[in-house]
């Protein structure tokens, strides 16, 4: 319906006129209409659109960061289904994928907005880095694996050797760094007392991650990783008088790059060896 409201701006005439648009939410599908301001050969203007807190998709904020969270937990196809049993059919799996993508873009801006609090020395200061093998695309595979899945496919094999991997894999390294407060426990606190545990000896609480920071990336390799773990690290404790404790699951490759990172900043080698 038109409104009947004329005005001119920039030598164009605009007219205001009802808009309806289909919007995906937690609830279903709902309609929402606000005004458009309309002229001849420009894009129409939804000035309501801010004010409503719309987003440029057909999908609500709040659908968008469940979808987040459920892909999170698993794969596409499974935050698929958990969103379709608890939202109905309100989006498809191309539609998350793109989700999850547009919401990837912000990570690295976000953590680039905090600041390190500081600390006082006796705090922890914990840096922690895990490598995880992804399945991609042939032509995504980095130049060593796709020789290896070219003399795979060569071999016109079904089933692999002892030891053999698909080649179809590419490595992420994830790294992460936290405060924690020391917490002290007893031999109880960690190994089950025989015959049960008393009601007065409870053990201690475990220490709690704070202020956590994270990174990763498939495209870079696990040093580029370790060095910005570094950096941040760096940046909470210039000084070095906090406790460093670094993290990992004893994979040779990923220990090398730590102890060579940390002789490099002038830690020593012999800190204490990391270990998993």
């Amino acid at each position: 319906m038109l409104f009947g409201l004329l005005f001119a701006a920039g030598g164009l005439v605009y007219t205001a006129k009802s808009w309806d648009t289909g919007l995906a939410t937690l609830v279903g599908t709902v309609t929402v209409t606000r005004c458009a301001w309309r002229a001849p050969g420009v894009r129409n203007v939804y000035p309501a659109d801010a004010a409503l807190s719309l987003p440029a998709v057909r999908h609500s904020a709040g659908l968008a960061k469940l979808a987040v969270i459920e892909t999170a937990r698993g794969s596409f196809d499974a935050a698929h289904a958990a969103l379709a049993a608890r939202c109905g059919n309100v989006i498809g799996k191309r539609q998350i994928e793109q989700v999850v993508a547009r919401a990837a873009v912000d990570v690295d801006a976000f953590y680039a907005a905090r600041f390190p609090v500081p600390c006082t020395a006796p705090t922890v200061l914990a840096l922690s880095v895990d490598g995880k093998g992804i399945a991609m695309r042939p032509e995504a595979l980095r130049p060593a694996t796709a020789k290896a899945a070219a003399r795979a496919r060569a071999t016109f094999r079904t089933r692999l050797a002892t030891g053999e991997k698909p080649a179809r894999k590419r490595m992420a390294t994830l790294g992460v760094v936290y405060d924690a407060e020391a917490a002290p426990r007893r031999p109880h606190d960690v190994i089950a007392v025989p015959g049960g545990r008393a009601g007065r000896r409870r053990p201690r609480p475990r220490p709690r991650a704070m202020r956590k920071w994270l990174c990763g990336s498939v495209i870079t390799g696990p040093g580029a990783v370790i060095a910005k773990a570094f950096d941040h690290a760096e940046a909470r404790d210039p000084a070095h008088v906090r406790p460093w404790v670094i993290l990992v699951d004893g994979a040779r490759h990923q220990l090398d790059l730590i102890i060579t990172e940390a002789a490099r900043r002038g830690g020593q080698p012999g800190w204490s060896e990391p270990f998993g």
